[in-house]
């Protein structure tokens, strides 16, 4: 199976992430572990969490995600060698060099391992110098509790920023950024932060994979919509091109026999830079056509379709 360096950090994954923001919130305990075997079943490695995860259900105060993957570890230690454990830091309580250690020390408690494979500032935080809190990461990975940093939502700008303050610190360099991409958004990413992020060796992570399931095919019409109490997400995609990146995705689908959400993963996998697709399922159904995506790949023609009907302009 195909497996990809997350820049120069040492670790190599299969490109599918699993999402964990779904742990302990809309997939119970009983469904989380269910899905994290299948997903080390079908050989995906990397799972993907926050110490956020999941502070706003009603009665959660942050961490379940961490605390029910730990539990899952430790119901069977050996899993730990499988996976590759990336958690973040900083959307509750801000990157001040003072508040880092004590929250990498919570992860480290909640998920019961002694180190962080992948650790990311969540988000940027303008109000805190980069060289800072990039030297407080420098030292949990001296110290051993992190092995490798990622920086997740940062623009253009203040990535080189980040990039160039690791450098001239001397410090553990970010191998990673986390960012929002999908067919039907592919600004997000395309242009300058993905050539930013590719001038400095950068690996590459999406979230929204999906864009919030509307990739899936769930959502077509406006009645689709209260499906869900996410749909309303999707409702800009019903205009401009997403229709039509759909109508696109039905075709593959008729000639690979893939679901639409196994197509939209492994287009995302072909683009430059990518290391992973991160994408989350709340049942192994869903898993399923997350995990097809290892085993799928797309010929260029399919491809270079793709590509060309979600850069399509809406028609005048």
């Amino acid at each position: 199976m195909d497996l990809r360096p997350i820049g120069d950090s040492g670790i190599s994954i299969t490109p599918l992430a699993l999402g964990g923001n779904v742990f302990d919130w809309t997939a119970d305990e009983a469904a989380s572990f269910a899905i994290l075997d299948a997903f080390v079943d079908a050989g995906g490695m990397m799972i993907d969490t926050a110490d956020v995860y999941s502070a706003w259900a009603p009665g959660h105060k942050g961490g379940e995600s961490e605390a029910l993957i730990g539990r899952w570890l430790k119901r069977d230690p050996a899993k730990r060698d499988k996976v590759v454990i990336a958690t973040k830091v900083g959307f509750m309580t801000g990157l001040a060099p003072e508040t880092i250690a004590p929250s990498c020390d919570a992860s480290l408690a909640r998920l019961g391992i002694g180190q962080i494979d992948l650790y990311y500032q969540h988000k940027d935080d303008e109000s805190v110098p980069l060289a800072d809190s990039l030297g407080e990461f420098d030292k949990l990975a001296k110290a051993g509790k992190i092995r490798a940093i990622g920086l997740s939502q940062f623009t253009a700008p203040r990535l080189q920023q980040a990039m160039d303050a690791a450098a001239a610190g001397g410090l553990l360099k970010p191998c990673c950024l986390q960012t929002w991409y999908n067919l039907v958004e592919r600004d997000k990413l395309e242009g300058e932060l993905r050539d930013t992020a590719l001038a400095n060796g950068l690996s590459i992570f999406p979230f929204y994979s999906l864009a919030n399931g509307f990739l899936s095919g769930k959502y077509r019409t406006q009645a689709d919509l209260e499906k869900s109490p996410r749909g309303s997400r999707s409702a800009a995609f019903l205009e401009g091109n997403g229709l039509r990146v759909l109508a696109e995705l039905d075709a593959i689908a008729a000639e690979t026999s893939a679901a639409l959400a196994t197509i939209s993963l492994a287009w995302i996998m072909a683009q430059p830079g990518i290391v992973a697709a991160l994408a989350s399922a709340t049942n192994v159904a869903q898993l399923s056509e997350l995990t097809a995506a290892l085993q799928l790949t797309l010929s260029p023609d399919q491809l270079a379709r793709l590509n060309a009907v979600s850069a399509e302009a809406v028609p005048a």
